[in-house]
């Protein structure tokens, strides 16, 4: 995980054989938008410009992202299992959490809209990114 690369090599970026090193974000992104995600070890609540691209979550201090820009983390998409509501889970209004075999990881977003907005994406994106479903099967998530 993009994180656990990161934490083990102190690199802001994504490892050197990493598919998503490959990955275009700052150009035609999926989905962009300010979120608030909770840190992995230690749990404090950070904004953070989000980019979802070609299966990859990538999140970034500042909203202008360029070529030069070092992402803070990477989520590849095909590891999660699901993405769904969190409020009642951290008793926070459009929070969400996104689960892997691994961790799950929590987000709130600035409104209900944006909340849903991103649930969709990710859930869609998820669908077409893993290895279980065809080009051709994908449904609207």
């Amino acid at each position: 995980m993009a994180s656990l690369w990161r934490a083990a090599t102190g690199s802001t970026g994504p490892k050197p054989d990493d598919p998503s090193a490959s990955i275009e974000f700052w150009t035609s992104p999926e989905r962009t938008g300010w979120l608030t995600k909770q840190g992995e070890y230690i749990k404090t609540w950070r904004r953070r410009w989000f980019v979802l691209k070609q299966g990859h979550l990538f999140w970034f201090k500042e909203s202008h992202v360029t070529r030069s820009s070092k992402s803070r983390g990477i989520i590849p998409v095909r590891t999660c299992l699901t993405v769904k509501g969190a409020e009642d889970v951290l008793n926070k209004q459009f929070a969400f959490e996104l689960s892997t075999n691994r961790e799950t990881m929590y987000f709130i977003a600035d409104s209900e809209k944006e909340k849903e907005e991103w649930i969709n994406s990710i859930g869609r994106s998820i669908v077409q990114h893993s290895r279980s479903v065809t080009d051709a099967e994908v449904v609207d998530y």
